[in-house]
């Protein structure tokens, strides 16, 4: 019996090596379901802190399997594969070109979990490799890449899910069900907020490459710059030739859950209010920021995002509060809770495991969920929670706003397609400059 595996194999037998860019191989035409019989090979594309936490929710789905880890730092690698044994009970076959990766036929899905930069492109490849993908938040580095990256989707027929896992929670899905049943009222408003005390990051210093680090494959499609001791392996969030800023980072997530429970899509103004006021050092965006989202019939959605100082009073560190004619529901990644007008707490629902808020690995109970969802989409043709056509609206959104921020005015947005209207400043930022030959392309 030549079970799918064998076809492909067969198929691609002979096939070109991968080149960022270029068709792969056709679409087959096996659609999205894999075989609800047939064990799935994963591989896991940067495996430092967040990765971590995909593989043990993976690792807890019995019919996936991680095959390949890669990563561009020899001891990011090393100390993977250490924890990999002692957390996982097994090491996985490494590479350090996520190419390799991408031309071995045995993969079926890869777990994307790079710097921001990377995230479309490699999720872009991967799917012209004829991987299903998941892709961590951001979904991409700037609005070409997004646009690119649903079109992507569509041309090669795979599986591609976000990690903006709290569309698994339950407690959230049960919210946002009662939400469109009536429970506060008419919806009207989404606040989004994230609160942290993040130190400076200095000024970098020009140093030689570190002899662990293929510095020339960890910037990919970026233009090339000179290694700095301030950039890797974290703080790159911070650099815009590489990050997004934490409107992306953190407010990815409580954006999705307003827009969510709001049953909204595109905006059709975004504007941006802040700036960057704790440290002197080489944060490139905002550090404390406000953006309103406003749509039809007087709906809107607010970000309050306060990376470099506690908002006061005190308030949970990340969450998203939506409010209605009749009472207000306040969300997090572990409960749910009903508020009448008065302030009253009504009900509150509790996620029966833990996930963490604030730290970078940001490990829990809604990752397995999200990728045991990602996995049965592919398997056995489950519904997914967050398809890539819709999930990559919560990262447009972010965009927006941070180009809002750029042009220092609101922005009025194409409710059809996220274009800007009658302001080519402001298009100027649509796409990013591309490292000759790394320009994603279908």
């Amino acid at each position: 019996m030549t079970t799918r595996r064998d076809f492909i194999k067969k198929t691609a037998k002979g096939s070109a090596g991968l080149a960022v860019g270029s068709l792969l191989m056709p679409n087959l035409g096996f659609g999205n379901i894999l075989g609800a019989n047939e064990r799935l090979n994963v591989a896991i594309i940067g495996v430092r802190s967040r990765a971590k936490s995909l593989m043990q929710a993976i690792a807890k789905y019995s019919d996936a399997k991680i095959i390949i880890t890669c990563d561009v730092d020899d001891n990011i690698i090393d100390e993977n594969n250490v924890w990999m044994v002692k957390t996982i009970g097994y090491k996985a076959k490494v590479e350090k070109d996520f190419r390799k990766v991408l031309d071995n036929k045995d993969v079926d899905a890869v777990f994307i979990a790079t710097p921001e930069h990377w995230h479309a492109p490699m999720a872009i490849a991967a799917l012209q490799a004829g991987k299903h993908v998941y892709v961590e938040k951001p979904c991409s580095h700037n609005l070409f890449e997004n646009e690119l990256l649903v079109k992507a989707q569509k041309k090669y027929n795979k599986v591609v899910q976000m990690g903006n896992q709290q569309r698994s929670a339950i407690t959230s899905q049960l919210a946002v069900k009662e939400i469109k049943e009536g429970i506060i009222g008419e919806a009207f408003k989404g606040e989004a907020y994230y609160s942290n005390n993040r130190k400076s990051i200095g000024i970098g210093k020009k140093i030689a490459v570190p002899s662990t680090l293929d510095w020339e494959l960890w910037q990919g499609p970026a233009p090339r710059e000179a290694y700095r001791d301030n950039v890797h392996p974290y703080n790159w969030h911070w650099f815009k030739t590489w990050g997004t800023g934490e409107v992306h980072n953190n407010g990815t997530h409580e954006i999705d859950v307003c827009r969510w429970a709001l049953g909204l899509d595109i905006p059709k103004k975004v504007s941006s209010f802040g700036g960057k006021y704790a440290y002197k050092d080489d944060w490139e965006f905002t550090d404390n920021q406000e953006v309103v989202y406003e749509y039809d019939d007087d709906k809107l959605i607010k970000w309050t995002g306060h990376s470099r100082g506690k908002i006061m009073p005190n308030q949970p560190g990340r969450g998203a509060t939506i409010y209605g004619s009749k009472g207000s529901i306040m969300l997090s990644r572990n409960s749910y809770q009903l508020y009448g007008l008065d302030g009253k707490l009504i009900k509150k629902v509790d996620e029966k495991e833990k996930s963490a808020t604030l730290n970078t690995a940001g490990a829990g109970s809604l990752d397995v969920k999200h990728i045991a969802n990602f996995f049965n989409a592919i398997r056995i043709g489950e519904k997914q929670n967050s398809p890539i056509a819709d999930a990559s609206i919560s990262t447009m959104m972010c965009h927006l706003a941070n180009v809002s921020q750029e042009v220092k005015r609101t922005i009025n947005i194409d409710t059809n397609t996220g274009h800007i209207f009658n302001d080519d400043e402001a298009m100027t930022h649509w796409k990013r400059e591309y490292e000759t030959g790394w320009e994603p392309k279908l």
